[in-house]
């Protein structure tokens, strides 16, 4: 084998076992034992499907050695959050409840999906109960840990596969994204992360949190591992009720083309309040690199943060009324909590909330027939311990916790596709969004693979040890 599975990106994987350089068992092999001997301190999975991803490398080097033609992502490894069905394994949603629940009899879609194209499941990872979450801790399973430094946490609730990522133990992972539960721990991990169109990637087969705001997405190392993984995951599913027939539309061929022609603005006004410099730094290098010089008002940004917490609340609460009545000693405190404070809100409220969802998006797509993408910082913090509760603002300690989605709560409140884009400062990292307008992942793809190309976008390689 002469590529190193642990450090190499997807493509160079599935380009090393298509061309019979390596086999897709070495590269599995070479993963597991990572899992087995690193795994444990990023406490990334919580399952790990051994005998199965053996049996796909097997099919996948017999298939090569008959001649057949093997699919883009050949012989990758990638594993999923854990509110991905995953067929023979209990959907644990990050909960303690959903542990007594009967195995899932198939797979998620996208598990299909990438698999079709040829990517190895690995297994499922830890993540936020019930997606509530913007930490990576887990009262239940204890918390994601951070690679770059593991006493801070990885974000949520897609904690896992941001640690998995990072940490070099896949190098794709799928996650979801509600209120930024993929572009957080993009952010806070320094990895890319897709949050597509709302309808875009089909969630069917996931365990719901808040049916009008979840979005699923994958986590890579490289935009074009990103880019491929999307490609492979697009298409129409009758099983979501959401998800949109537009065909596919790849992504991949379009990354060459750069920011060619485009019109980028950096956000103002809301996207500048922040009480560190490491976001306005991050989205200062992005601006000098691509030439930005124009700046825009999102239109009621707070606003719209505030709306989508109560819709998260509401909804949210609504799923786990039941639960909540029955089992309610078997949630986690926070999580209980916040569930329960959910479901005494105000219909009136919600109804506002969504009334201004309209008016929002309306005003937003106004703003996209002037340009074709933002950007805007990620998150107002780079990682904090595991643990922290609060944080020092104007002389005050502020509960920290609410501050963490401030960013991009606006911007899934509406569907809008996002990538987040690592910014390898020092000595964490922190991510940007590059967010374009509704079925347009391709130009968020296209800008985030310039700033890699010209090296101010980068996650950082994984330790081989």
């Amino acid at each position: 084998m002469t590529l190193n599975p642990i450090t190499a990106s997807a493509a160079e994987i599935a380009g090393a076992v298509r061309a019979g350089t390596t086999s897709a068992h070495e590269v599995i092999d070479a993963v597991l034992a990572a899992i087995r001997t690193r795994g444990q301190t990023l406490n990334a999975f919580t399952a790990v499907t051994e005998e199965r991803a053996r049996a796909k490398a097997a099919a996948l080097d017999a298939r090569r050695a008959q001649g057949g033609a093997l699919g883009p992502l050949a012989g990758v490894p990638f594993a999923v959050k854990n509110l991905f069905d995953v067929a023979g394994l209990p959907t644990l949603a990050g909960s303690k409840i959903n542990r007594a629940h009967p195995p899932a009899t198939r797979d998620a879609t996208l598990i299909e999906r990438l698999e079709a194209a040829g990517a190895v499941l690995i297994g499922a990872l830890n993540m936020g109960e019930y997606a509530y979450d913007f930490t990576g801790e887990n009262e239940h399973y204890g918390p994601s840990r951070n690679p770059h430094d593991r006493t801070r946490m990885t974000g949520g609730s897609s904690g896992g596969s941001a640690a998995a990522v990072a940490g070099g133990l896949v190098p794709l992972a799928l996650g979801s994204d509600t209120n930024g539960s993929i572009r957080v721990p993009s952010s806070f991990c320094g990895i890319f992360g897709l949050k597509p169109t709302y309808g875009r990637l089909s969630r069917a087969h996931t365990f719901p949190f808040v049916a009008s705001l979840d979005h699923v997405g994958p986590f890579a190392r490289t935009t074009l591992d990103l880019a491929l993984a999307y490609d492979a995951m697009q298409g129409y599913d009758a099983d979501d009720p959401v998800c949109v027939d537009r065909g596919q539309e790849p992504a991949t061929p379009q990354l060459p083309r750069g920011t060619q022609g485009l019109r980028i603005a950096v956000a103002g006004g809301y996207f500048e309040k922040g009480p560190l410099p490491q976001p306005d730094e991050a989205v200062a290098r992005v601006a000098k690199a691509l030439g930005i010089k124009r700046q825009v008002e999102i239109p009621e940004a707070e606003r719209a943060r505030s709306a989508a917490y109560v819709i998260t609340a509401a909804e949210g609460a609504a799923c786990h009324l039941d639960r909540l009545r029955t089992r309610a000693h078997d949630f986690g405190n926070a999580s209980r909590d916040r569930l329960l404070a959910g479901a005494m809100v105000p219909a009136s409220l919600v109804i506002q909330a969504q009334k201004f969802r309209r008016h929002f998006r309306t005003q937003m797509l106004k703003l996209f027939e002037k340009v074709d993408a933002i950007i805007a910082p990620a998150t107002a913090y780079v990682a904090p311990a595991i643990g922290q509760q609060t944080f020092p603002l104007a002389g005050q300690d502020v509960p920290l916790r609410p501050i963490i989605g401030a960013y991009t709560q606006p911007f899934s409140f509406i569907g809008l596709p996002v990538v987040a884009v690592p910014i390898p400062l020092e000595p964490l990292p922190i991510a940007v969004q590059v967010i374009a307008a509704p079925w347009r992942e391709d130009l968020a793809l296209r800008i985030a693979h310039a700033l890699e190309q010209k090296g101010v976008a980068a996650a950082p390689r994984p330790r081989e040890s």
